[in-house]
């Protein structure tokens, strides 16, 4: 048996994942993450499936989420990076470890910034995004792809169209920049 560097190169789990595949009656299998609360959504799925890279089998490892969840992360992002420059103690609760400490009034003076921000980079379209494929082959298991399309959900239906589009080298990505709102998801 051949030691590989990456495993997702290597045959044995390349069928392994054809055998997980065959067995759940798809192209693809969901892979567990708890680190990311997102997948819970259905904007954001991980997966595998097998393919070919270089004329060689090889396992994808895909992030897959909506062009809304890419918008609004960027937007997000943007808007903590603008509060912090008023209130450089201000650190969002999902990045906050055991022990920080802000006061109470500091912090809701900060989340009503950063609500204020966020409306104004929306209302002004200030990000805007459109879909897109990242791959990294120095992944640490396979080849990792990160994608982004223009879908409500990323439904199983989405998912299969795309690895069909994707093998088949047919995939045409739509290039179009979009902006979206918060008052768009009620």
């Amino acid at each position: 048996m051949a030691n590989y560097k990456n495993e997702g190169f290597d045959p044995e789990e390349v069928n392994a994942l054809k055998e997980e595949c065959q067995a759940a009656g798809k192209s693809f299998i969901y892979v567990e993450d708890d680190d990311l609360e997102v997948l819970e959504s259905g904007e954001c799925v991980h997966i595998q499936f097998p393919g070919q890279y270089q004329g060689q089998e090889v396992i994808y490892d895909a992030l897959m989420y909506t062009l809304r969840l890419h918008h609004s992360s960027l937007v997000y992002e943007m808007a903590v990076e603008e509060v912090q420059k008023t209130y450089p103690d201000y650190i969002p609760p999902e990045e906050r470890e055991a022990g920080y400490k802000i006061a109470p009034d500091r912090e809701e003076e900060a989340e009503t910034a950063l609500t204020e921000i966020i409306g104004e980079i929306e209302d002004t379209e200030t990000v805007k995004v459109q879909e897109h494929i990242e791959t990294d082959t120095d992944s640490d298991y396979g080849i990792a792809l990160d994608v982004c399309l223009n879908a409500e959900d990323i439904t199983d239906e989405v998912i299969e169209n795309f690895i069909r589009q994707f093998k088949a080298n047919s995939l045409s990505l739509d290039t179009t920049l979009y902006s979206f709102t918060s008052e768009d998801d009620e």
